[in-house]
């Protein structure tokens, strides 16, 4: 490693749906990750880590938005499908900054904002999911177009005629995870430039299809994996998403057995990744740097696989929003835990200042490497949650309140997160929960100004819903057809109270 260099290297490690409460050494028994383990023992943990929710079906792109803008929620004109010219991305800053940037995986935001963001890259997916065997891959282009397409027949069975997918070849085989690890720590043995480096490498893995070596496939029993305390045969009510392309991987009533296998391959999936994670941090010593290097590890959104009758990430329970973040390297404290709340698109800023780049204007994002040497700081006493114009939420820490406004739905849930972590007693109609709900629902209208939630269709659509039921209930007509919980329950049973 070159003496003269003084700012940190960075590798940012994003998997694809793997949601918090995955890692073995921070409480999941059931599942191995010794290498990630390894970070965490060397790094900080960050167990309030979420991410708002999504304004599309297709919630990483909205997330991987997020991350890689560090703007909120709602400041995406096509749900994060490209980032504009007048947003700063991470890569680019630290590109104007003096790192060398290395971009590897799947980029979900644009071919546009990936070519000013990266110096260089290897086997680049520009899509959102994949059968994991034959990913279509694109060369880096230092021009910058991406535009040569391969033919594709999804369903040879179906129909034989091709579609056209952005890509140079695929790698026929090889699995995705393994094919972007080895991308990656190809660059890191050969790296010999005099600027550090920023490495940029995102997995399509956990995401379904589940498939995964057979080394990994017969890893975990289905019979040995604990179903969760939440877990239900079917959703307690309808928002409107009960035919979305998640909820339909497995059958309606969800079966037991069933959601153990898909739990099963969920694990395989992440041991692969915490293998792979190993390979590169073993080049890393090898090439005498891990020490001069800041590693991030995390998730770009969550996964229900059962948890409230649900299959997918759209919604807002925790299962889906709160995700695994782990850092280490130098100016991070080692074997560490934070609880305080921190969104996804914080850590652009944080990376800024522990390396030394200033941070874009553009960013909303806010730093949290103050947490570093200060335990009890917080950026965020309050988060905000939000799913199209369907649902939003928002929690203290302790109360977490979730609002469904759609045209056959009001409903109102509070959540006890202290005593009920796994959110299945609503408290909203207890005695004694009033002035907690008519607080946090004025938070959630404070952050609709503060997030400019208004100018984008979802939010507006969202509070037009809102004012109609408001509005019904001031005038005294009652609920607006379709309004009734009890509508709702009656398919598929009440909804419980503690």
């Amino acid at each position: 490693m070159n003496t003269k260099q003084k700012r940190p290297n960075v590798i940012f490690i994003l998997t694809d749906d793997q949601r918090y409460g995955t890692i073995g050494a921070l409480g999941n028994t059931e599942i191995s990750t010794p290498r990630i383990d390894e970070l965490v023992a060397r790094g900080t943990s960050f167990l309030g880590a979420h991410i708002p929710g999504g304004t599309a079906s297709a919630v990483c792109m909205p997330s991987r938005a997020m991350i890689n803008s560090g703007r909120t929620l709602f400041r995406f004109a096509d749900n994060g499908k490209d980032l504009p010219e007048d947003v700063v991305t991470m890569g680019q800053a630290f590109r104007e900054s003096g790192y060398y940037t290395h971009g590897i995986g799947k980029w979900h935001n644009g071919t546009d904002s990936f070519a000013r963001s990266f110096s260089g890259g290897d086997d680049i997916f520009f899509g959102g999911m994949w059968d994991h065997w034959n990913v279509p891959v694109c060369n880096f282009r230092p021009d910058g177009c991406y535009d040569c397409e391969i033919p594709f027949v999804p369903n040879f069975s179906a129909n034989q005629t091709p579609v056209y997918v952005l890509a140079d070849q695929i790698h026929a085989g090889v699995h995705s995870t393994d094919l972007f690890t080895g991308d990656a720590v190809r660059f890191i043995e050969n790296y010999e430039g005099e600027e550090p480096f920023f490495l940029y490498l995102s997995f399509l893995a956990p995401h379904d299809p589940r498939t995964m070596p057979e080394k990994f496939r017969n890893m975990y029993r289905a019979e040995d994996v604990t179903l969760p305390p939440n877990f239900m045969e079917m959703p307690e009510f309808s928002f409107g998403w009960t035919r979305g392309r998640d909820e339909t991987v497995a059958s309606y009533p969800r079966k037991p057995e069933e959601i153990r296998q898909h739990i099963a391959d969920y694990y395989a999936m992440i041991s692969h990744i915490d293998e792979n994670v190993g390979h590169i941090l073993d080049t890393l010593d090898q090439k005498g740097i891990r020490e001069d290097t800041v590693i991030v590890f995390c998730g770009d959104n969550g996964l229900a696989i059962g948890q409230h009758g649900l299959m997918g990430k759209q919604n807002v329970y925790e299962h889906s929003t709160r995700l695994p973040l782990v850092m280490a390297g130098p100016g991070i404290p080692a074997g560490a835990k934070r609880e305080q709340y921190v969104y996804l698109l914080d850590i652009y800023p944080t990376l800024c200042d522990l390396c030394g780049v200033s941070i874009p204007a553009s960013v909303e994002g806010k730093s949290f490497a103050r947490m570093f040497e200060d335990e009890t700081y917080v950026t965020r006493p309050d988060i905000y949650y939000a799913f199209q114009a369907r649902i939003r939420g928002v929690a203290d820490g302790r109360y977490k309140l979730i609002e469904y406004r759609t045209e056959d739905l009001k409903l109102t849930q509070l959540f006890d997160l202290r005593n009920d972590p796994w959110e299945q007693y609503n408290m909203f109609d207890c005695d004694g929960y009033g002035e907690i709900t008519a607080r946090l629902r004025a938070r959630m209208q404070e952050y609709r100004e503060e997030w400019g939630e208004e100018e984008h269709l979802f939010g507006r659509q969202f509070w037009e819903q809102w004012r109609r039921y408001e509005d019904a209930a001031l005038h005294g007509v009652g609920q607006p057809k379709g309004a009734s919980m009890v509508n709702q329950t009656a398919e598929w049973g009440k909804a419980k109270k503690k």
